[in-house]
């Protein structure tokens, strides 16, 4: 299922951005203001220290502040999307989400601006005065031609980099595919006749790109929509169309299409044919950028040609041209050396790291994200995966090199390696693998019975299930119920939901000899288990999961854990050689912490805290940690000693003897097992570094712990997961959100693949 195909509903598109805080910003201190003395250090008398120092020399200005790590996001609302002209202050919900990717792929920090004007020259002049409080400037939905002359003009007169990333961002990822797809069929940039379709922004800074990687100008034909655009043409012309005007007799895109090697497509669903697709010359590259619908679609292209190499702008075909593998790399790496400019040769680095990873082995993990089958270097995969963790560490290097290498970077990394692990730790890997645990489930759609299914929070998430292409929710409840609420909801059907009224199955009779068998010699009759099946829907949820006509189940939202667990442990099973707990996720900061365990057991004995911490370390590594295991409690290595330790330091011995493949020690208090500098105090610590599992003492202090994170930590708090069942059952917590009731059927929906 593609971007454009995940159903977004205009009311729970309106319900996102309106819930909690407005928005999707905010700005929060990095770093303490407590006390009066946090104060004072942070505004009068000690900020005319770093001022001072600042007007001296306005370079120590990203030493002292935050500018060198600020791009501003700026658009006048000119070109929203493909929504047109907007105005400034509807394009600000894009210019939000936008600040929202620099921040999650290369941790820059967006500020949106939106600039009421239409005016060039008010334009130009808005940004150029504001030039001093960022370290560079993302323009953005601003229609053609004065986006070129915008950013042109921006570019001559500031002295950080300006970018139009609907221009660049769209040309350096398309760049960097033709490299590939020129590698994979034999052909040289220099020789390949290529045609562009669309004479918009992206359109000639692809051509433009494209152009100072090698093309030859005399072999790039560009049209628009009165056709070729040739020498001598008139009709519709502009400076930066005439820049590309082709010495050809082709007066159509038909005209231009016969024996061409290589086509981009940014113009408009359908503009291209099967029979100009089949005049093209052997083993054609084509690639048709139109969103949401591209020129022509791969299975098109695939009906008359079997050597064409194709990708377009949407996730469910393969190739996918996005502009979020460049824009916030690009940035990251310019504002690193403090570059003056982002210019070609820094674009063309770009282009090349990108083109380069596609060539590389593909991680496990984005392999799986995709159908499972192992993405190699080939026709179907010249483009990494958007969300390959690896991004982050090759594009900002290349970057940043060439910006260095150019002459435009003012503070020159010294230590590449050094920096590379900067850049590793730039970001949480917990984030990309729940977006990869998404993407896997979509491409293995799975069956979630809803076990409350008549709560609206509880029906909008089963909507939200279905309309992300996770697979078919099964609402537990009374029909009539479940319509009326969805009614009041504004939701418009409920097609691709299913409901099961347990009262009501014909499946009731199969489900009560089901549980009679596992609980005669427990004390209960028949009519007991009938009754349970029919009264209690998580036990009907979980029959139903068992008896395999559902995946996994997700519930808890109106009824604490002890009864939503004991329904569910009455029907599905600990896994074999595992014990049932819960997972706390807790990222904030740039760093993940998993605190276990945080739901079933009251107080563990060592051997409970030993499965525990191997538990919790396999799920760690799952998402991308290499997992380091503190036991923790309120002493440090038996100072101060008490008894209630001792089962702590015996699951430690436990670990010993087992050999496990994890760093772990304690007991440990938990500042310490967080805290490098305290660590060190520790020199015989078996922790090479802070710790990234939490293995707690008793239930009472993970559940404490992760609730205060959740409400006080500046954070967000995924789970608490249910792990070590024999079959995917999640429960919530009361009170959960729609996302949360998501995120937990995603997560059961990805364990039904793996149980």
């Amino acid at each position: 299922m593609s971007d454009s195909e995940i159903k977004v509903r205009d009311r729970e598109a309106l319900l996102f951005h309106s819930s909690g805080r407005p928005g999707k910003i905010e700005i929060t201190p990095s770093k303490p203001l407590t006390t009066q003395r946090d104060l004072s250090l942070a505004y009068s008398p000690g900020v005319a220290v770093p001022c001072l120092e600042i007007a001296k020399n306005p370079a120590t200005a990203y030493d002292y502040t935050s500018k060198g790590n600020i791009v501003a996001v700026i658009s006048n609302g000119t070109a929203v999307l493909g929504l047109g002209n907007l105005g400034a202050l509807a394009s600000k919900p894009v210019m939000e989400g936008k600040a929202v990717l620099f921040k999650r792929f290369a941790d820059v920090d967006g500020i949106d601006l939106e600039v009421s004007t239409e005016d060039v020259d008010e334009f130009v002049n808005c940004v150029r005065f504001l030039g001093a409080s960022f370290g560079g400037i993302n323009l953005e939905d601003i229609k053609a031609p004065e986006c070129f002359i915008i950013e042109q003009r921006l570019r001559e007169i500031m002295d950080i980099p300006v970018f139009h990333d609907d221009q660049h961002g769209t040309a350096i990822i398309a760049a960097s595919g033709l490299i590939n797809a020129c590698d994979l069929t034999g052909r040289k940039l220099k020789d390949i006749k290529l045609v562009i379709n669309g004479a918009g922004a992206a359109a000639i800074a692809c051509c433009e790109l494209v152009k100072s990687m090698g093309v030859s100008h005399d072999n790039v034909i560009m049209c628009d929509t009165r056709g070729v655009i040739y020498k001598g043409r008139e009709d519709g012309m502009n400076q930066w169309k005439s820049a590309h005007a082709a010495d050809t007799d082709a007066r159509t895109l038909d005209d231009a299409m016969d024996g061409a090697d290589a086509f981009f497509g940014l113009s408009a669903k359908g503009a291209v044919t099967t029979k100009m697709v089949k005049s093209m010359a052997k083993k054609p590259i084509i690639f048709a950028m139109a969103n949401p619908d591209p020129e022509i679609s791969p299975e098109e292209v695939a009906s008359i040609r079997d050597d064409a190499i194709c990708a377009t702008g949407r996730s469910d075909y393969p190739n996918q041209i996005n502009n979020v593998l460049g824009f916030p790399y690009i940035f990251r790496g310019a504002l690193d050396v403090q570059a003056s400019t982002i210019n070609e040769d820094m674009k063309i680095a770009a282009a090349h790291a990108v083109a380069s990873l596609a060539r590389e082995d593909v991680p496990d993990e984005v392999a799986a994200a995709y159908s499972g089958r192992r993405l190699q270097y080939g026709p179907e995969y010249i483009i990494p995966a958007p969300f390959d963790p690896r991004l982050i560490i090759a594009i900002p290097k290349a970057v940043a090199q060439a910006a260095m290498d150019s002459g435009v970077a003012r503070r020159p990394i010294i230590d590449m390696a050094e920096y590379e692990n900067q850049l590793r730790g730039r970001l949480d890997p917990t984030a990309a693998h729940l977006q990869l645990i998404s993407d896997y489930v979509r491409a293995h759609p799975k069956r979630i019975a809803f076990a409350e299914g008549e709560e609206e929070t509880v029906i909008r998430a089963a909507v939200a299930y279905r309309n992300s292409g996770y697979g078919t929710p099964i609402l537990i409840g009374r029909e009539d119920r479940i319509h009326a609420s969805a009614k009041n909801l504004g939701i418009e059907t409920l097609e691709g939901v299913e409901i099961s009224n347990a009262a009501l199955s014909d499946r009731n009779a199969e489900y009560a000899e089901f549980m009679y068998e596992r609980l005669q010699r427990k004390g209960y009759l028949w009519r007991d288990c009938q009754r349970m099946v029919n009264q209690k829907r998580n036990v009907f949820a979980s029959v139903m999961v068992a008896k395999g006509h559902a995946d996994g189940l997700i519930t808890g939202l109106t009824r604490n854990f002890n009864r939503s667990f004991t329904d569910i442990a009455s029907v599905i099973d600990a896994k074999e050689g595992e014990i049932p707990m819960g997972l706390s996720i807790a990222i904030a900061k740039g760093r993940t912490v998993f605190i276990a365990d945080t739901r079933v057991h009251n107080v563990p004995n060592a051997e409970q805290l030993a499965e525990i911490a191997i538990q919790a370390a396999e799920k760690a590594r799952q998402l991308g940690h290499e997992p380091r295991v503190a036991l923790v409690s309120h002493s440090t290595f038996g100072n101060p000693y008490s008894e209630d330790t001792d089962r702590i330091r015996e699951a430690v011995g436990i670990l010993e003897r087992s050999n496990v493949d994890f760093e772990f020690d304690g007991d440990m208090a938990v500042d310490v097992a967080l805290d490098t500098e305290l660590l060190k105090l520790y020199p015989f610590c078996r922790l090479s570094g802070p710790a990234n599992v939490l293995v707690m003492p008793a239930l009472h202090a993970a559940t404490t712990a992760s609730k205060l994170l959740d409400k006080l930590g500046g954070g967000t708090v995924v789970g608490p997961v249910m792990i070590g069942l024999e079959k995917p059952a999640q429960i919530a917590q009361m009170g959960a959100t729609v996302n949360d009731l998501v995120n937990l059927a995603a997560l059961a929906a990805h364990d039904a693949e793996h149980n």
